[in-house]
């Protein structure tokens, strides 16, 4: 055991310390180490008396060192309990008598051991032994000499007191409450802090004796009478008398006073249970305290501790604080004797110590409700908090009557923010300086303002403490705000304390506040006027709540007076003069100071917003003004307000206030989203009333003050629409209130305050119907139901409430600004939110009617644009029975007069209007199959506009839902669409009429299949005819006169007009315009719908109306309308009589018309003629080609008469058109443009001799008809019919007037005449194209005869062109047995053959490589005839004569022959002549030379009886030329002598040489030459005859062999050896 070794220890020290002289305590610390071993635990130890003795013997003999371990031992006995209780008088009597000695570590331990036995089991019980030990710690206290055992002795002697009471509270069975052991409760860095913490400190024994429910007994212990008697010795003491029971003469008072001090803050339960301690403390306590606190200066003097009044104030204020329940009367007097000490002439230390006090009154919550029910609510007591507060008040005012205000507030100020940091300031008593002195009172100051902070804080913890237990309602929960809620018992006391305070704490605060620039100071006053005005405000006490709001927003914006701005300007001499002028404006400069006010009054705004009520424009006074200030340029934060350059200056510093400040502003209305509808209202009031007064002060003047009031103004409705955007869920009871009042603006006199007005409804509308309520699109369809009824009536009564004040803003506006706003609002509402609306349609839409009757052009404009939104976007949320509405407002817009581009668009906007009326028709009606018309046929026709309206109104007496569900007609609507644009197309502004007619006829094209054939029928008769009437009429009816255009200006005097252009000068031709379009209009509806309109009945008459619309057009209109009147007929058939549907006599009837054009061609002339008469030969190929399986023999008939006219009729006008402007006049040209598309078809095959004769009459040939020749083709009997067909046809057509036969006598027709029929006589038949063919080659002859006589001409180009082309694409004709079905006879082929020979010699031998006489041709020209004349020489040579052609021999001995003749020019030519010969004449001698060489050659392809019997044909002319050519070279040769032979002539007999060994020949080619039969046979034999021709050549080719010329004897002597090997005579060597 540890204590056991521990003692051990101390015995043999001490054995050994008393071995010399005092053997006896060296014997008895022997005897007690051998007792002590024996003892095992504490009990043993405190049983054997022989322990205690020894240590009891060693303290006895006063030695130092033995008194020291023996006072040792026995601490550790006593605080093991190893000591008995029964020795404890042995103990204290030994104690006493080492406290007599002088040895300090003696005394100390002495002490120690006292404190042990207080704290152990022998804590004395009896009252001796009680006095002894209190008296040997009070002895040692009176030791004054070592400070050591002093401050020990009353350590000691404190925790002995706190012991004996401890003892007392065990031994009566009290509560011990948890307080504080120290004087005050320590302060924290605010009074808020402060305040929570005294709270949270209060205990329940507080609470139990404040509610008394603890009682008081008058009976003690034994051991609460000896704390009573030792409460009253100290009591005694501290009054400067002895104390008796501990028989103690005197105690230091401030000793005295601790300890009472310390009882009085501790053992709070003895004095509210134990009435003799109760008595204690009323009686003695409390008298001693109200003696020291009478003692003034003057009594005293200077002489008063001022430690001895800081206890007695404690004192006191522990009694007031804790003791005040039940010592009424003394607390009044203590607290009384306070209030009276803060303004007395007492030391400054002294009223600091008050001040104090009072502070912590003020910040205990529970104290001061305590002083305030116990006194201030009772009529006998005196109101000691109201006094307190006043002090309070008294000591913050006297800072205006200081001398050192300036530094007394600085110091606060310093004060404040040091605790704000943690640092609490402590007068310093021994200072005495000037700046301690100011530093006192500013601590003096601090205190007051902090007491009343607490005061402040105390009443908004008490209210919300009412809130939390349900005496109140939650500001933020409030659902009928009044006044007679207030019932519970706690916020009766803070209305009590609200009503007797609040007018001192607000002049307090206000100075402060007006006076303090420092952060920490105002933030502090700030929180107590939020926290204050937070209280009133639930409270309802509106008094004081209206008096802190005006003093707070004095504080938040303060405008410069003309002094400061002075003061300003002179503070800033270096400032610049630009910036001087700024500083002399109205320049708001935001402090802190401000922006913390401004935040508090947010704060206040926030907390109360359903209880403020009128209070609300107090607010909304300094937020208006607050949103000038933002949004003023020269506002701005005190940081950047210094004279420091523009430049230097941040941007973002210096407005980071206020966008704080604006977020919080917009925060504020934002959260009206939470306000019950009652609060909304009364900030809606407040808002108005704000705005009224300032609008009432406003005029059309701009000066600074109008400005101030219209920002004011601004503000409201800006703040308006914030609330009503944030409680769209509850608009309805908000919305009249909100907009009467931009209704009010919107008439007034300024028009700034009009704009303003019309923005904010436009705001508001936009937002109501933008909402979510409205997402849901209410029952549309005619078969829907309302489901839930009353959703639909409240959806219903908003949307109608919110739009009609828009419709009544633009009936009742005088301005025009306000009409064209209003349109300008309605515009936007139907861009975001027209698919939403429904209910309100029918207002909207006869608003948008009235504004198509305005003469305002922007009236009209705007009214337009909604009109388009509603057809761009609206339609399919339109209801129903709203459509004809729709139509009728649509039209309106069309007919008005204001402006041509509204109209224009608002007759599109018709065609979008019945796309969306066709979708109807379109689901409401069953098609046929296959014919486009409803099978169900509608009401009886409706013959114009009129009636259709009264069909389509609903019933303005059903319900609503009835009404929606009607079914509407749409036909009639349709119908009422057609009756608006057929009194449009009447309209004197052509471009409206003509929009009106396309508009009228896209509808029909569009949606014509889904018309019935009543509905069809009702177009055609009351809309398309009359109209087409219409037009035809006006537009023969109207003025010639030409216009003037629009006056633009003037210049010298006169009057400048702007140009118009030819066509639209006139009345007519403007009417002409529209009458165009109607007829194109009819066109494109035949092209889509003929089939189904010439099924409707007596259609046919409609047709032969049009029919006579068109003639008359044709014969006396523009041309624009003849074309158009063609175009119309020429679209009606084209389009469907490809598809076979069109019945013949439409086709017929058209073609009547054109023929008809030309019969009267004498009386139809000049431009619009040729221009009609070329679209209607344009219009006849087309048609033929689209509808040739229609025609019969009388209509081709008809077709080639009318295309002969136009010829004929040409040519007679246009005799010099072609020499004059050098092309072929449009009729020819449009006639030869349709002629390749004339080509009969295959079941009128007999009319192609008809068309091809016909236009080879066009050509040009000599007056006198050919001889009929010897077996001329006989004509089948289809040809003979046809002939005269065509022959009774033209005799018919010319019997009106006889056209002349005369022949065209320019080339150009006949140039493009030629391959348009040779391309048709390539297309033929063959048994039409052989009978043609002696024709055609015939007219083509002529045709190239024409070179002789004009060589730089294109005809005989395009014949010979034509004329190769025909032989050599179709040379089959020509061919033996080309086709078995042709029976030609030999006389025909023979005649065919003879012209084709004629052909070639005349042409070939007669104008081809020959130098004939021309202008002067380009080289391109002339080397393009050499081809040409090179084309023809392939086509006779490579084609003809090479090809299966069944010609007889004597044709083709004369082609070869005519080969040979011009392969003769060179050679045939004296010498002389050669040399002039032109180079092309050369080169065309040639080719034809080689085309012999090329048709004698032996050719292993292609090789049939017709080559072969060329072959033998060609090699015997070939061998003749060549023989003539090698001759006359010689001849040649040795007539030139040394002269050289010309190029021509040299490269003839080259060129003769090289073909000639290139040549090989059949052998039945061979068997014709001359030569020997012998040599024959042995060829034959030898198969070496295939050069045979060389052999016929040999006499002249060594005859040749001496010419001068070294490439003529190379190619000689070549041919020479080819002849040897042809004889088989080979070079034999004479050796061998």
């Amino acid at each position: 055991m540890a204590l056991v070794a521990a003692l051990e220890a101390d015995l043999r020290a001490l054995s050994a310390e008393a071995r010399r002289r005092y053997p006896a305590v060296k014997d008895g610390a022997e005897h007690a180490i051998l007792k002590l071993r024996s003892s095992s635990s504490a009990s043993d130890l405190s049983s054997n008396d022989d322990i205690l003795r020894i240590f009891l013997m060693a303290c006895g003999v006063r030695n130092t060192k033995l008194s020291v371990i023996g006072l040792s031992c026995l601490q550790k006995l006593i605080s093991h309990d190893a000591v008995e209780p029964s020795s404890l008088k042995e103990i204290l009597t030994t104690l006493k008598d080492h406290s007599e000695m002088a040895e300090e570590i003696i005394q100390l331990k002495t002490l120690q051991t006292i404190l042990i036995i207080f704290q152990s089991r022998l804590h004395p019980e009896t009252e001796d032994n009680m006095v002894l030990a209190l008296s040997i710690c009070l002895r040692l206290l009176d030791n004054n000499r070592l400070p050591s055992v002093y401050n020990t002795a009353a350590a000691t002697f404190r925790q002995a007191v706190a012991l004996v009471f401890d003892q007392v509270v065990a031994a009566e069975s009290l509560p011990m409450p948890k307080f504080s052991s120290s004087s005050q409760t320590a302060r924290t860095g605010s009074v808020t802090g402060d305040l929570s913490q005294n709270i949270n400190n209060s205990g329940p024994l507080e609470k139990d004796v404040i509610s008394g429910r603890l009682t008081m007994r008058d009976t003690l212990s034994e051991t609460g009478k000896l704390g009573l008697r030792l409460l009253e010795d100290l009591t005694a003491s501290a009054a400067g008398g002895s104390a008796a029971w501990l028989h103690v003469t005197s105690l230091p008072r401030t000793f005295s006073l601790e300890l009472i001090e310390f009882v009085l803050s501790n053992y709070i339960s003895v004095f509210k249970i134990l009435l003799p301690y109760e008595q204690v403390l009323r009686h003695q306590i409390c008298s001693l305290l109200m003696t020291s606190l009478r003692s003034s200066s003057e009594l005293e003097g200077e002489m008063v501790e001022p430690y001895i009044r800081r206890l007695v104030l404690r004192s006191v204020a522990h009694i007031i604080r804790l003791y005040s329940s039940s010592l009424i009367t003394e607390c009044e007097v203590f607290l009384s004797m306070l209030v009276k000490a803060t303004f007395l002439d007492l030391p400054l230390w002294h009223r600091i110590l008050v001040l104090e006090i009072l502070r912590g009154f003020c910040v205990e919550a529970r104290t001061l409700q305590i002083l305030f029910q116990n006194f201030d609510t009772h009529p006998k007591n005196t109101n000691v908090v109201e006094s307190m507060v006043k002090a309070l008040a008294r000591v913050v005012s006297s800072i205006q009557f200081q001398e050192t205000s300036e530094e007394s507030l600085a110091a606060v100020a310093g004060m404040f923010s040091s605790k704000a940091k943690g640092i609490e300031w402590i007068l310093d008593n021994d200072a005495s300086s000037a700046a301690v002195l100011v530093a006192s009172e500013a601590h003096a100051i601090t205190l007051a303002i902090e007491g009343l902070l607490g005061v402040v804080f105390t009443v908004a913890t008490l209210t919300d403490e009412a809130v939390d237990t349900g005496e109140l309602e939650s500001p933020r929960y409030e659902l009928h705000p009044s006044s007679d809620n207030c019932t519970g018992k706690t916020s009766r006391l803070c209305i009590s304390m609200i009503e007797s305070l609040w007018l001192t704490i607000l002049d307090a605060f206000s100075l402060i506040l007006s006076r303090s620039q420092d952060e920490a100071i105002v933030l502090e006053i700030l929180k107590g006027y939020q926290a204050f005005t937070q209280a009133c405000g639930v409270l309802h006490a509106v008094e004081p709540l209206n008096s802190f709001l005006a003093s707070l927003c004095k504080f938040t914006i303060v405008l410069p007076t003309d002094a400061e701005r002075k003061s300003s300007i002179v503070q800033s001499p270096v400032s610049k003069r630009s910036e001087v002028q700024v500083e002399q404006k109205d320049v708001i400069v935001l402090t802190p100071k401000n922006v913390q006010a401004l935040r508090t009054l947010f704060n206040i705004a926030h907390r109360l917003h359903n209880v403020l009520g009128a209070s609300w424009v107090l607010v909304l006074e300094t937020l208006a003004a607050l949103d000038r200030a933002i949004h003023s340029p020269h506002a701005t934060t005190q940081e950047v307000a210094t004279a420091v350059p523009k430049l230097t200056r941040e941007p973002s510093r210096q407005y980071a206030d206020f966008s704080i400040l604006s977020s919080l502003n917009s925060q504020l209305f934002e959260s009206s989203a939470l306000m019950h509808v009652s609060a909304v209202k009364s900030l809606l009031s407040a808002l108005y009333m704000l705005s009224h007064q300032s609008m009432t002060e406003t005029s059309d003047s701009v000066s600074s003050a109008s400005s101030k009031k219209i920002g004011s103004i601004s503000f409201s409705v800006d703040r308006m629409i914030s609330i009503l955007v944030n409680n769209l869920h509850r608009v309805e009871p908000l919305w009249d209130q909100v907009v009467s009042h931009f209704l009010e603006l919107a008439v007034h006199s300024n028009p700034n305050l009009r704009t303003m007005a019309l923005d904010a409804l436009d705001q508001s509308i936009c937002a109501v119907l933008g909402s979510e309520q409205f997402g849901e699109d209410p029952p549309r369809s005619r078969d829907t139901t309302l489901d839930v009824e009353s959703k639909s009536t409240e959806l219903k009564s908003v949307e109608c409430v919110v739009l009609s004040s828009l419709r009544g803003l633009y009936f009742s506006a005088q301005k025009a600004d306000v009409r064209v706003g209003s349109l300008k609002i309605l515009l936007r509402v139907l861009e975001r939110c027209g698919e939403k609306l429904y209910y309100s349609w029918p207002g909207i839409l006869e608003m948008l009617r009235s504004v198509a009757d305005a003469s305002e052009k922007d009236v009209a404009t705007l009214g337009f644009q909604s009109l388009r939104v509603i057809m761009s976007d609206g339609l399919p949320t339109l209801p129903e029975d709203c459509l004809h509405v729709c139509i009728d407002v649509t039209g309106a817009y069309s007919a008005q007069k204001t402006d041509l581009n509204i109209s224009l668009t608002a007759i599109g906007l018709l065609w979008t209007l019945t796309d969306f009326i066709a979708k109807g028709l379109h689901h409401g009606c069953q098609v046929e199959k296959g014919s486009g018309f409803s099978n169900v046929d509608t009401s009886p026709h409706q013959t114009n506009g009129e009636g259709v309206e009264e069909h389509v109104v609903s019933n303005s007496n059903k319900p609503d839902f009835e009404a929606r569900t009607q079914i509407v007609n749409h036909e009639k609507l349709l119908f009422l669409v057609f009756s608006l644009i057929q009194k449009l197309v009447d309209d004197d502004r052509p471009e409206v009429r003509n929009s009106a007619v396309r508009t009228f006829f896209q509808i029909l094209g569009s949606h014509g299949n889904k018309l019935s054939k009543s509905m069809w029928e009702d177009c055609l008769w009351n809309y398309i005819f009359p109209t087409l009437d219409s037009a035809s009429h006006k537009a023969a009816t109207s003025s010639k006169d030409e216009w003037q255009g629009k006056e633009i200006g003037t210049r010298g005097g006169k009057a400048v007009h702007m140009l118009i252009h030819h066509s639209r000068n006139t009345a007519q031709k403007q009417w002409d315009e529209t009458f165009v379009l109607v007829l194109g209009g009819i066109a494109r509806l035949f092209r889509s719908y003929f089939p189904l309109l010439e099924s409707l009945p007596n259609f046919w008459s409609g047709w032969e109306s049009l029919l006579a619309f068109v003639k008359n057009s044709i014969f006396n209109g523009s041309k624009e309308v003849s074309l158009a009147a063609i175009n119309c007929l020429q679209t009606a058939v084209v389009s469907h009589c490809v598809k076979g549907n069109l019945q013949l006599r439409y086709l017929n009837s058209v073609m009547d018309v054109y023929e008809l054009v030309f019969q009267k061609s004498s009386s139809y002339t000049g431009d619009t003629a040729t221009k009609v008469k070329q679209e209607i030969l344009h219009g006849l190929g087309e048609l033929y080609v689209q509808s040739l399986k229609m025609f019969d023999d009388k209509m081709y008939m008809q077709l080639l008469g009318i295309v002969d006219l136009a010829v004929k009729q040409a040519i007679i006008s246009s005799e010099n058109f072609e020499t004059e402007f050098g092309h072929v006049p449009p009729v020819l040209r449009h006639a030869l443009e349709i002629l390749p598309s004339l080509g009969p078809p295959d079941h009128l095959s007999s009319m192609w001799l008809i068309l091809l004769r016909e236009f080879l009459d066009y050509l040009p040939r000599v007056d006198s008809a050919l001889p009929n020749e010897e077996g001329e083709i006989k004509q089948s009997t289809t040809g003979h019919r046809a002939s005269s067909e065509v022959s009774e046809h033209k005799a018919d057509v010319l019997s009106d007037k006889t056209i002349p036969t005369t022949r065209i006598t320019s080339n150009m027709f006949a140039e493009k005449l030629i391959p348009a029929l040779v391309e048709l006589l390539l297309q033929a038949p063959a048994v039409e194209k052989y009978i043609l063919f002696p024709e055609i080659i015939q007219n083509l002859r002529r045709c190239m005869m024409t070179r002789r006589d004009n060589p730089d001409g294109s005809l005989w180009k395009v014949a010979a062109e034509g004329f190769n082309r025909l032989l050599v694409e179709d040379v089959k004709i020509c061919s033996a047995g080309g086709d078995t079905d042709l029976k030609i006879s030999k006389t025909a082929r023979m005649r065919i053959w003879k012209e084709i020979g004629d052909v070639y010699e005349i042409f070939l031998v007669g104008y081809c490589g020959r130098a004939l006489s021309s202008n002067s041709l380009p080289a391109a020209a002339l080397k393009a005839n050499e081809t040409l004349e090179m084309a023809l020489l392939d086509g006779l040579g490579d084609v003809i004569l090479k090809s299966t052609v069944d010609a007889p021999r004597e044709v083709l001995e004369r082609l070869v022959l005519t080969l040979d003749r011009c392969a003769s020019r060179t050679c045939s030519l004296p010498i002389e002549t050669v040399e002039l010969m032109p180079a092309h004449c050369s080169r065309f001698s040639l080719t034809c030379l080689q085309k012999l060489f090329s048709l004698s050659s032996f050719e292993t392809e292609n090789r049939h009886s017709t080559r072969a019997e060329v072959s033998r044909i060609s090699i015997t002319t070939l061998m003749e030329r060549c023989e003539f050519i090698l001759s006359r070279f010689l001849i040649d040769e040795n007539n030139l002598g040394k002269r050289p032979i010309p190029n021509a002539r040299l490269e003839e007999i080259i060129f003769t040489l090289q073909e000639l060994d290139r040549l090989t020949i059949h052998p039945e080619t061979a068997s014709v030459l001359q030569l020997r039969p012998s040599l024959k046979t042995i060829l034959q034999e030898d198969n070496r005859d295939s050069r045979a021709h060389l052999l016929v050549l040999f006499p002249s080719l060594c005859e040749i062999v001496l010419s001068r010329e070294m490439p003529v004897r190379e190619l000689v002597q070549v041919l020479l050896r080819a002849v040897a090997t042809e004889l088989g005579l080979k070079k034999v060597s004479l050796s061998s």
